[in-house]
């Protein structure tokens, strides 16, 4: 028999409703290859939550609250609470959060998370906030109150950044961090590089194509690579870094003579990540366009596609560059952290 796993998401917008689709799109899938049987039974948001303790339609409940903007015609509606107050309320297994979060405070997220460890359920966030500002703490409530946190959706969406440290580099210390970890800016370079596009140009192609936002500023400044860089360092490497701790250098402004030196010099101009130890034990990061050769495993990243290089002690260097930048991505990111947590679980 299937082990019924009991869900809530907070945090409805374009990330958590796919994540809703997924659970019911991979429903056949995560009981015959899992035996497991995911059930959404709340849904946190900031103008009325869903408590629905029998389970809900997944992807009806997406439908409707895009079309209607919110849950009002729901019978499972409790309009006066908010993503914590379901938290603290409902009887649930896990959380999935993605509400959207001030990256300098971690909230409202980090109350989520620190309410729900504290119950002992288990988390899955795409947050990054929360573990660049409270890693060390939320880690330690977990293991106090032995729940499962997993956050690779917070770290480059589908990209398996940190499956890949703590998993297939499991025994071997790692020693250094590369990555190609923001796809905007990834974008912005290759089409400079390859079609002779000024910055300007590229950006606006960029944004056309909702690769980029409105405003670019996370992206092209490097804070977006920054803040991905603090929490893998973090999780991979044992540092405490903040995104202030980080060295940062974005690619705004950048001239297209620029690129095209680089190109002439035989060198690929890519917006890179960098986390290093000293021979003290000591971790610094670094984010700026570094000048790659081309048979640096991170030149081949074209496009809005991410990667990441680890240096280890003993396994050397490993790579490992894709996964889909976007909302479905993120959200598929989220359902494989949920399937990994439970999947030994069934008997």
């Amino acid at each position: 028999m299937a082990v019924q796993i009991k869900v809530i998401v907070c945090g409805f917008g374009r990330v958590g409703r796919e994540f809703a689709r997924l659970i019911q799109e991979k429903a056949e899938l995560m009981q015959a290859t899992y035996d497991l049987d995911a059930v959404i039974v709340g849904i946190g948001e900031l103008n009325g939550s869903l408590h629905c303790p029998g389970g809900l339609n997944p992807a009806d409940t997406a439908d409707a609250f895009e079309r209607e903007g919110g849950f009002a015609c729901h019978p499972g509606l409790k309009a006066a609470w908010q993503g914590l107050d379901l938290v603290r309320s409902a009887q649930a297994d896990a959380l999935i959060e993605t509400t959207p979060t001030d990256i300098r405070t971690g909230e409202p997220a980090l109350s989520h998370i620190r309410e729900a460890l504290g119950k002992g359920m288990n988390v899955v966030s795409a947050n990054k906030g929360p573990f660049i500002r409270a890693y060390r703490e939320l880690t330690g409530l977990a293991r106090k109150r032995n729940a499962s946190l997993k956050i690779s959706a917070a770290a480059a969406a589908a990209l398996p950044t940190i499956d890949v440290a703590e998993t297939c580099l499991a025994g071997a210390e790692i020693l250094g961090v590369e990555g190609v970890l923001n796809g905007t800016t990834n974008f912005i370079l290759s089409r400079m590089r390859t079609n002779g596009q000024s910055y300007e140009e590229a950006l606006a192609e960029a944004q056309a194509l909702g690769i980029a936002e409105t405003d670019p500023t996370l992206d092209v400044e490097g804070f977006d690579t920054a803040n991905k860089l603090a929490l893998i360092t973090n999780v991979c490497m044992g540092a405490d870094l903040t995104p202030d701790d980080v060295e940062r250098t974005g690619i705004a402004g950048m001239s297209l003579e620029d690129v095209q030196r680089a190109s002439a010099a035989g060198k690929i101009m890519r917006l890179v990540g960098v986390s290093k130890r000293d021979e003290a034990g000591r971790v610094s990061a670094r984010v700026a366009p570094e000048l790659l050769s081309p048979d640096h495993p991170l030149a081949g990243v074209e496009g809005a596609e991410k990667g990441i290089t680890y240096t280890s002690d003993t396994m050397d260097r490993v790579t490992v560059v894709g996964g889909k930048s976007d909302p479905r991505g993120a959200a598929a990111a989220l359902l494989k952290d949920l399937i990994n947590i439970y999947r030994h679980t069934s008997s």
